[in-house]
């Protein structure tokens, strides 16, 4: 499904080029619950940018569902990024002047669904992340746990290839970071495929496999059910 192949990324900054990624190879497949792991400055921010089509490597290989997506220009990777890819961010990044079923609808309009669908499929998102009660709710009335299950329910409405989630619990009580990784196990062994960025061992304990960086290399990468 995401087959990344030789890898590189420099940075420039005025005349010194920084080398942030080196040689990374690696393939996730479908149905995977991956943890990517590192130090500040290992290069994992980087890689997730690059894995979400947020930026380019310098070189390399990225190939995604058969894809080559660094042959896309600005265009196709907006519409690789709506159709393949729901992202779920630590600050959550919701509207504040939409209601929780309104936020759950954003990629649906980008990606041209009927207004009826769009809903429907918004609803049903958020019954799965338990919050059916809470579909008309401005993210003001929410706790932080509940505007993180919101963004899980706008990054699974549009039935995306993958969930890439940076650092999904890192502002979350010890309580709501439990329920979230529990929603993700959940929808993981209904098969949706998982990229997580954490610095968290007790959250990567939820993965089925993890791969660290240190200066930009892959050191570990290692599968098995990790608790």
């Amino acid at each position: 499904m995401i087959s990344l192949r030789h890898i590189h990324k420099t940075y420039k900054q005025g005349t010194l080029e920084v080398p942030v990624l080196h040689e990374i190879n690696t393939n996730i497949e479908s149905g995977e619950f991956v943890s990517i792991m590192g130090p500040s400055g290992s290069g994992k921010s980087t890689l997730m940018n690059i894995i979400g089509c947020l930026d380019r490597p310098t070189s390399g290989e990225y190939i995604l569902d058969a894809v080559n997506v660094l042959e896309a220009d600005e265009a196709h990777l907006a519409l690789i990024r709506n159709k393949y890819i729901g992202f779920v961010f630590q600050h959550f990044h919701l509207l504040p002047r939409l209601s929780a079923v309104e936020n759950v609808e954003l990629p649906l309009v980008y990606g041209g669904i009927k207004k009826s669908e769009r809903r429907a499929r918004a609803l049903e998102a958020l019954t799965k992340v338990g919050l059916a009660d809470r579909v008309d709710h401005l993210p003001n009335q929410l706790s932080g746990g509940q505007k993180q299950r919101v963004a899980i329910a706008r990054s699974i409405a549009n039935d995306p290839t993958f969930i890439l989630a940076d650092e999904p619990t890192g502002a979350l009580d010890t309580k709501s970071g439990e329920q979230v990784m529990n929603i993700f196990t959940q929808l993981n062994k209904e098969g949706t495929t998982i990229v997580m960025v954490t610095h968290e061992e007790e959250v990567a304990a939820y993965s089925k496999r993890r791969i660290v960086l240190r200066d930009g290399r892959i050191i570990e990468d290692r599968r098995g059910v990790l608790i």
